[in-house]
């Protein structure tokens, strides 16, 4: 069921206490609330599906239908606790919501018995959410009293997880398109353009640039055409707060991209997706025939005058298109390579015409800063750079998923205290921040503030905000050779620094985490040589690399040195790894008391590198061990052992 034009303007210009009973009877409906049914939502969005969320959405579907329960089903995204997934909520009719972690199948059946019974089970109860009009439920905490969310400041997802991405109406009685009716109905462009100016939003991909600047130059710049581009390409493979956002509340994103359109004076825009980010694109593309079919997109919109056509581009997937002007050159029809600047894309972007490129969670702000205004957003987080940003947590931590802090809050807040820390029995050894092209942080500076210039002073980039927690069983050099790897094959190779410093900066660190066949013994001398001309290599892509890409690739290799040199030199001299990551630095041996001659590690050893005679102790020849640790995994006598 769609809100109609008249009911959508009558929530708009109304309080929710100031609606008829009819219409607060229809708002219910809309937000699915039923004082008869019960309502299950399961996360259905990529983190949930990975943990199995459709199992579980097939068995509360048997489970109904084999006791002819009526209840009303939906999905929704994820709340940002991706590793307790599939998240599941329940809300009986009257009572508050409550959300449950771990739901697999096979804990269905007796969840909903003892929740139909109005019995809450102990196990794997996350907290109930804080509804007003609701009876809560006794003893339980609420959502906003567990670690994890307490320190957060959910602006953007705040309904990430809560509502149903697929239900325009839910969005509308929610609040969702006040701002955009307020923006046409109320405001002129130049005063959009000065109050986001106002606000002080800045760019959450990584530059930071002043988000109303760059749309007053895009307005600034005659032309009888202007183009407006939504950024979802998300190109960091650590970092997924744009398709989480996308697949939890694909409303806002579009109710933040038809504000800034209009703030430039544009009716046409663009969102560049990655191709693979098959559920994103499914709700946003129901998303617009939503609005369309409502009347806030297309033609003269909800008459205001003003026209707007969003239309949804797929992206190759390649790393290089996250870069404004191979996004651009891409959408064009061309291959995805980076220009130089100037002319930049504000006065001469897509097709010659000003264009402004903001990402998904720099757009997603939009409405609350026009509902609440800019002295609002400007008192959240540190002078200079206000607001909330989104971080992605993964790697050796307790508790990965999303968080949204304000600007300022430190690395120790949001791994240690928010994000639980890393597992008991094991130590913190640095955070890796930013993505390939990122920058390792060391335990000691976890007091760090995140703010663009407080990293900054510290030689630190915060990119799109990924951050990979590393422990004491990480290798520094191991973890900096698989960024420059994926840096070399995702360089576009259109400069020469980029595409041949990338590579001869992976050779190196691939040489260092590899076995010695040097008999001689020049090998390492040679990998000291190599680190060595990292550092020069480095300083010399910064500052002749084309775009981003080149320009940034060296941060894990300059960080890593400055900080853990001696993991280096401990590969180099040493030939060893002490977390026992780097395999092809391990010497494998058989204890020739242990071993009985089975013969089982000789038959699985890939390069035939264990000799010996069935029933008589085996050998393993060091020149053509790989160090693959296969011999180790198949002895059932314990003879194999590394040094």
């Amino acid at each position: 069921m769609l809100p109609d034009k008249e009911f959508i303007l009558k929530l708009a210009r109304s309080a929710p206490t100031e609606l008829s009973p009819e219409d607060q009877e229809r708002s219910d409906l809309l937000k699915k609330v039923s004082l008869l049914r019960p309502l299950v939502m399961v996360n259905c969005s990529t983190s949930g599906v990975v943990a199995g969320a459709k199992q579980t959405w097939e068995a509360i579907e048997n489970y109904v239908s084999d006791r002819s329960i009526d209840i009303d089903l939906a999905e929704t995204g994820s709340i940002g606790l991706s590793s307790e997934e599939p998240v599941v909520s329940v809300q009986l009719p009257g009572r508050t919501r409550l959300f449950f972690s771990k739901v697999t199948a096979d804990r269905v059946p007796n969840m909903l018995d003892d929740l139909f019974h109005h019995v809450v089970p102990d196990q794997k109860l996350i907290g109930q959410l804080r509804q007003s009009g609701h009876e809560p439920w006794s003893d339980l905490p609420y959502l906003d009293e567990i670690p994890f969310f307490a320190l957060q400041n959910r602006i953007v997802m705040g309904d990430c997880g809560i509502i149903d991405p697929f239900s325009m109406g839910e969005y509308i009685v929610g609040g969702g398109y006040k701002a955009f009716l307020q923006t046409i109905r109320s405001l002129t462009i130049s005063e959009v353009c000065d109050l986001v100016v106002a606000s002080g939003l800045r760019g959450r991909s990584g530059g930071g640039f002043a988000t109303g600047l760059k749309w007053k130059a895009a307005f600034n710049t005659p032309s009888d055409q202007k183009y407006l581009i939504c950024n979802a390409e998300e190109s960091d493979p650590g970092a997924f707060m744009d398709r989480n956002l996308m697949e939890g509340n694909p409303f806002l994103l579009l109710e933040g991209i038809s504000i800034a359109a209009y703030a430039i004076g544009s009716n046409r825009a663009y969102i560049y997706i990655r191709s693979e980010y098959k559920d994103a694109i499914r709700k946003i593309k129901n998303a617009i025939l939503q609005l369309r079919e409502s009347g806030l997109l297309g033609d003269n919109i909800m008459d205001s005058g003003y026209n707007l056509q969003i239309s949804l581009r797929k992206g190759p997937g390649a790393f290089v298109c996250g870069e404004e002007t191979a996004l651009i050159a891409s959408l064009e029809g061309k291959r995805g390579m980076p220009s130089s600047k100037p002319p930049y894309p504000s006065t001469s972007g897509y097709l010659g015409r000003p264009t402004v490129v903001n990402n998904v969670e720099t757009l997603s702000n939009l409405p609350a800063i026009i509902r609440n205004g800019p002295q609002w957003f400007n008192g959240i987080g540190p002078e200079g750079c206000p607001g909330t940003k989104i971080f992605s947590i993964s790697g050796r931590v307790r508790i990965s998923g999303l968080v949204e802090v304000p600007m300022g809050t430190t690395f120790n807040t949001i791994v240690n205290e928010i994000a639980g820390g890393v597992e008991t029995g094991r130590e913190l050894k640095a955070l890796h921040v930013g993505g390939p092209a990122g920058c390792m942080v060391p335990a000691e500076m976890m007091d760090v503030p995140v703010s663009f210039e407080s990293l900054k002073s510290n030689e630190l980039v915060m990119g799109s905000g990924g951050i990979l927690v590393m422990d004491d069983k990480t290798c520094v050099v191991n973890t900096v050779k698989y960024f420059m790897d994926y840096v070399d094959k995702q360089s576009c190779g259109k400069c020469i620094p980029c595409r041949e410093g990338t590579r001869r900066m992976a050779e190196i660190l691939r040489s260092i985490i590899r076995k010695s066949t040097d008999e001689e013994g020049h090998t390492t001398l040679e990998l000291f040589k190599g680190v060595m001309q990292l550092e020069s290599l480095a300083e010399v892509m910064k500052d002749t690399s084309l775009c981003g890409l080149g320009q940034n690739a060296p941060n894990p290799v300059l960080s890593s040195l400055k900080y853990f040199r001696h993991e280096y030199e401990e590969h180099i001299f040493d030939r060893k790894c002490n977390s026992n990551t780097c395999t092809e630095l391990r010497s494998w041996f058989i204890d020739v008391d242990m071993c009985t001659g089975c013969s089982i590690c000789a038959k699985r050893c890939p390069t035939e590198a264990i000799i010996g005679t069935a029933r008589h102790p085996y050998f393993i020849v060091q020149q053509k061990c790989i160090g693959c640790g296969i011999c180790y995994e198949v002895c059932k006598f314990t003879a194999v052992y590394y040094k």
